[in-house]
Order: structure tokens, then C-alpha cells, then sequence
């Protein structure tokens, strides 16, 4: 795999008049674990959704470990495994049987190990209408983990778990970023971000406007500098 996880070059994402992206530059190297935080309307789920491939930038590239996200969609893809804002899991489908499709297209394995980790082993039989939305999201993210992908991108995917589910996730996330993969959270949770980032990037208005290591900050110094982040750029623009 590329040094570089995660590349993302001058982007732009403009929906009609909103501009949502506005010359976002990221380079996280492999083996970084980055929390992504912002107001409300800041750019992120869109952000992730470029990441993800499922919309295409206005201006600008997106690559995973080398891959240019929409010129090579399979290879850069092959690479990833992600939790959307809003993930689509096939209702009719048991939690197995959604992993075991998964691991299929993907050619992996770990269907067993990954229920496990969420787990979910006891209701794994169940079809997935039948699941609470905590149980879809140990789902969603069972198959993100599945294969042990070397860049995975979890979009609020930790908000809605029970306290020690998130922590077991959590502990899993640091485990693999140790080992070499790479992890971009976005979430509203601030302290969720400085308990468990090595780097922490800021999106106010569609804009990076700040990107720190967190080892630089002292003890609740990261919600003050997103709350003096966010005022200075209050009346800098607007993002969807």
C-alpha cells in the first residue's frame, strides 16, 4: 500500500450555488488515526462521500493509497471499508448473511470474526428489519472491518452504541492503526475525538481550518479551539 492513505488535492463540491468543498487539501499518511469534526453543514458527510466514491468532486482528486477514487473506482474501493452516514443494508438479509455477500464481493474472509467483534453472533440469524438501529449500526460496521481493510472511513458510526460496544470498537480502531491501517472518524463528538485521534482536522464552511495533532493539545483544549475556530469563520461562507 501507498504511504499516503488517504489524498485528497484541491477539491471543490459545489451543489448549484452552495459550495459545500472549497479547496479542501488532506494528506494523511498510512497509520494515522484522524478525527474529522464541524459544525452542522461544515462539509464532512460530503467530504466522506468523495472519499467513498459515491459522488464525484466538482474540481480536484480524491485517491486511496495511490488509487484515484473516480478514474480507478474498483482498485481505490478494494482498499476501503466505510460506514456512510446512512448505511443501506438489505432489510430482508440476517447480519451473516449481509457479511458473508460482502466478504464474497470482496474476496475475503473474517465473517465469524467480525460478528464477534460487533457482537452480534446471537441475533446474527435475525433479517435485519428486526434489528434496532444500534444493532444496523454493529452491522454497517462489522462490514466495514470485514478483511481487515487498510483504510476504513466511519462517518458518525460510533454515535448510537451502547457505551461498552463503542468502546470495544474503539479499542479494535487504535488496534488496527497501530498494526499499519488507517482511520478517518467524523463525528460531533468532540471527546470522542481527542480520546482516541493521533490528528484532528476541523471543517468550518466547507474549509479545513484547522488540523492539529492531538498530542499538542492540553486537556479540554480541543472543543475551545473549535468553538474559537467556528467564530472566526462564522460569516466565512456556507457548506452543505
Amino acid at each position: 500500500m501507498s504511504e499516503v492513505a488517504l489524498d485528497v488535492v484541491g477539491v471543490r463540491k459545489v451543489y448549484g450555488r452552495v459550495v459545500a468543498l472549497d479547496r479542501v487539501d488532506l494528506v494523511v499518511p498510512a497509520g494515522t488515526f484522524v478525527g474529522l469534526i464541524g459544525h452542522n453543514g461544515a462539509g464532512k458527510s460530503t467530504l466522506l462521500s468523495l472519499l467513498t466514491g459515491q459522488q464525484r468532486p466538482t474540481e480536484g482528486q480524491v485517491r486511496i493509497a495511490g488509487v484515484d477514487v473516480h478514474a480507478q473506482p474498483r482498485e481505490a474501493l478494494a482498499r476501503l471499508g466505510a460506514v456512510p452516514e446512512h448505511p443501506a443494508l438489505f432489510e430482508h438479509l440476517s447480519a451473516r448473511e449481509m457479511l458473508a455477500f460482502a466478504a464474497e464481493v470482496r474476496g475475503s474472509e473474517g465473517v465469524e470474526a467480525a460478528l464477534d467483534l460487533t457482537e452480534l453472533g446471537a441475533d446474527a440469524d435475525r433479517p435485519i428489519r428486526e434489528y434496532s438501529q444500534g444493532m444496523r449500526r454493529k452491522t454497517a460496521l462489522a462490514m466495514a472491518l470485514l478483511g481487515d481493510p487498510p483504510v476504513i472511513v466511519l462517518d458518525e458510526a460510533i454515535n448510537g452504541l451502547d457505551p461498552p460496544s463503542a468502546a470495544r470498537i474503539k479499542k479494535e480502531l487504535r488496534r488496527r492503526v497501530d498494526a499499519g491501517a488507517t482511520v478517518l472518524l467524523s463525528t460531533h463528538v468532540v471527546e470522542t475525538v481527542a480520546a482516541v485521534a493521533d490528528r484532528v482536522v476541523m471543517l468550518a464552511h466547507g474549509r479545513v481550518v484547522a488540523d492539529v495533532r492531538t498530542t499538542d493539545l492540553g486537556p479540554g483544549a480541543l472543543e475551545a479551539l473549535f468553538l474559537e475556530r467556528l467564530e472566526a469563520e462564522r460569516d466565512g461562507g456556507s457548506a452543505g
